[in-house]
């Protein structure tokens, strides 16, 4: 028997992007998961065809929902469930270096402090 449709966080988890179904429960609470381009609360049903963004370390994966199953799958298995359309990360020279202090030097004086928040645009 074929499901039509299933709650978004029960297929975030059966397809293997969380490891717990609470954890795919709270991504969609803080906002991390969009059904068609729509913010999803957890109990939003999905069904095949239906978009589902998934943002996870910092980078979003598309995944077009191909089959909805509820329960928890092998990696195989669940990756006949969806097609990832996620883009390529971009190169590392592109990806921003956040800038780090000297292990050891110490607090921030006062004008460096105002030096680093004015590169950070505070």
């Amino acid at each position: 028997m074929e499901l039509l449709s299933a709650r978004v966080d029960s297929w975030a988890w059966a397809v293997r992007m969380y490891k717990t179904r609470s954890q795919a429960t709270a991504a969609c609470r803080a906002g991390h998961v969009r059904v068609n381009g729509e913010r999803a609360k957890s109990a939003q049903a999905i069904k095949p065809g239906d978009e589902v963004r998934i943002r996870a370390n910092g980078f979003d994966r598309v995944l077009v929902v191909s089959r909805i199953i509820v329960k928890r799958v092998g990696p195989s298995v669940a990756a006949e469930c969806f097609v990832d359309n996620t883009p390529p990360p971009p190169p590392r020279e592109e990806v921003a270096l956040v800038p780090m202090r000297d292990r050891g030097a110490g607090r921030p004086t006062k004008r460096e402090r105002r030096e680093i928040e004015e590169l950070r645009g505070h």
